[in-house]
């Protein structure tokens, strides 16, 4: 059943670095069910130009891709706006906008602002990018609370990170 889909969007995470060591390989893929990989490539280059995160590896903006092609596999309009938007990215870098200059993929976007196809992207990459345990490992982000107790017993109740809070914005814990 693996790898059956169109595509297949396949990397590595940098030796040394803080997702390598939490992760069990440093190889990964991911399989599209309607995209090409290079669609796949080309919408990872859209949401990194959106998004540019230089610490952030290829894995977290391939889960973009792969968002996006969920949505593609379900709905065969969003699947033609998502290809078609694709292809106007390809078409404006001279053929492959994933391999286009930093520069000339910014002035290809901007160019598209205000299309459902730039609206589509920008919005699930939110999603996409920032919650996921990739991503909150980079940035330092511990993740959501509530499964632990919530952030009130954890020492996350203060201002102590202000300098001189006052006594009041810094109570003692909440030991329930």
């Amino acid at each position: 059943e693996f790898l059956k889909g169109s595509g297949l969007l396949m990397g590595t995470l940098a030796s040394g670095s803080m997702l390598a060591a939490l992760a069990p390989s440093n190889a990964w893929a991911l399989e599209l069910k309607k995209l090409s990989t290079a669609e796949g490539q080309t919408l990872m280059a859209m949401g990194r130009t959106l998004y540019p995160h230089k610490k952030l590896p290829d894995a977290v903006y391939a889960l973009l891709a792969k968002d996006l092609d969920g949505k593609a596999a379900g709905d065969a309009g969003a699947a033609k706006m998502l290809q078609d938007g694709i292809a106007w990215l390809n078409k404006s870098a001279g053929g492959d906008f994933a391999k286009a200059s930093e520069k000339q993929r910014e002035e290809i976007v901007r160019g598209m602002e205000g299309t459902a196809f730039f609206g589509t992207v920008r919005g699930q990459c939110i999603t996409s990018l920032y919650d996921n345990d990739m991503a909150y490992a980079v940035f330092g982000y511990p993740g959501s609370a509530w499964e632990k107790g919530g952030y009130i017993t954890r020492g996350f109740q203060d201002l102590k990170w202000l300098p001189e809070p006052s006594k009041e914005a810094s109570p003692p814990p909440f030991l329930g």
